[in-house]
């Protein structure tokens, strides 16, 4: 059954709310940039998702909702530690070397390995063409933007290659999209809110140890730290954990889902912006053009779910006629005026 819409949403709320997942997340990949360079990688991602986490249970805890579900823990531990330590502490470790706009172009790669790693519907996905022709071309777009780093071992200007960097930031996003996966293929019991605060908190305890690990705290100055430091993360913690995930799951309750997932498309696009405008990042066009290939194959992957939805909504608008007596027969022009 497609998903229920509610038409009564006010359309300054819904503009509001796309302007906030649009704006928001596409820039936390800028204000991660201005974090650490005051807070330790690792120490920022414990401190921004178990704060979050915190503040979205107690939130929760108010309302009255159950927090305590164990097999809803265990789904949220997993989902937590591929999606938000897995892919989102790749983000943040390599944003040490690479510029916040060249992270964002290649995380906009995710739904090629969403539709690779998903087994499920592979019977499905993999028998469309314009989906098989997303993965070709989005495949193309990611190997270009891998063009000048490996020109530039060939070259013998290995030394300070972004390579490691860059495939760390590919296998993020494969884990970002395993853990997408797994949360669909397992959904947990109880509200959207209490599941993603335990993966928040779950997740920033996970990056304690390995700030320890990687000696963050042996030289650490808390009095040192500047203060745009401690404003990016809060804003990462209010707007960036907290606001512009609520606008997107409130999204999704009130406009399609192919609308809400445009934000895939925008993300991108304003951090390359910001990058480019605020941290003064020099982005090539050989990026440009990965960037765009990309987005390219991000939306032919799109397309066929985006007409599959609209014809599972036409038979069901036919099957609902059958049933009070006013048949409106599916038939081939309809289908094809419906999806063209």
């Amino acid at each position: 059954m497609p998903q229920q819409i509610n038409k009564t949403a006010s359309p300054l709320l819904v503009i509001i709310a796309f302007a906030t997942v649009y704006i928001v997340w596409g820039s936390t990949y800028f204000f991660i940039q201005v974090a650490i360079h005051g807070i330790p990688p690792l120490l920022l991602g414990a401190i921004r998702f178990f704060t979050a986490g915190t503040l979205m249970l107690t939130w929760c805890i108010i309302k009255g909702e159950k927090i305590f579900i164990k097999k809803s823990i265990i789904i949220s531990a997993i989902v937590g530690t591929l999606l938000l330590v897995g892919g989102n502490g790749a983000v943040i470790w390599v944003e040490q070397t690479l510029p916040s706009a060249m992270v964002a172009i290649l995380v906009s790669s995710a739904p090629i390995w969403f539709v690779l790693l998903d087994k499920q519907s592979w019977g499905i996905n993999l028998r469309n063409r314009a989906t098989i022709a997303g993965l070709i071309i989005g495949f193309a777009g990611v190997i270009l933007l891998f063009g000048e780093q490996l020109s530039s071992m060939f070259a013998g200007g290995s030394v300070n290659s972004k390579l490691p960097a860059m495939l760390l930031l590919i296998f993020g996003s494969i884990a970002w999209s395993s853990g997408s996966l797994y949360s669909k293929h397992n959904p947990a019991k109880g509200s959207a809110a209490v599941n993603v605060a335990w993966q928040m908190i779950i997740a920033g305890l996970i990056f304690i140890p390995g700030s320890l690990l990687n000696h963050e705290f042996d030289h650490l100055q808390w009095s040192q730290i500047p203060m745009q430091s401690w404003l990016a993360l809060g804003y990462l913690i209010i707007f960036g954990s907290i606001a512009a995930f609520s606008a997107y799951v409130w999204l999704l309750q009130v406009r399609p889902a192919t609308q809400v997932s445009t934000y895939a498309y925008v993300n991108p696009v304003i951090a390359v912006i910001l990058g480019i405008l605020f941290a003064h990042e020099h982005i090539s066009l050989l990026q440009i053009a990965g960037l765009v290939i990309i987005l390219g194959s991000v939306l032919l992957i799109n397309l066929s779910k985006y007409r599959k939805g609209k014809i599972d909504s036409l038979q069901e608008d036919e099957q609902a006629a059958e049933v009070i007596g006013k048949r409106a027969p599916v038939t081939s022009a309809s289908l094809k005026e419906y999806t063209d």
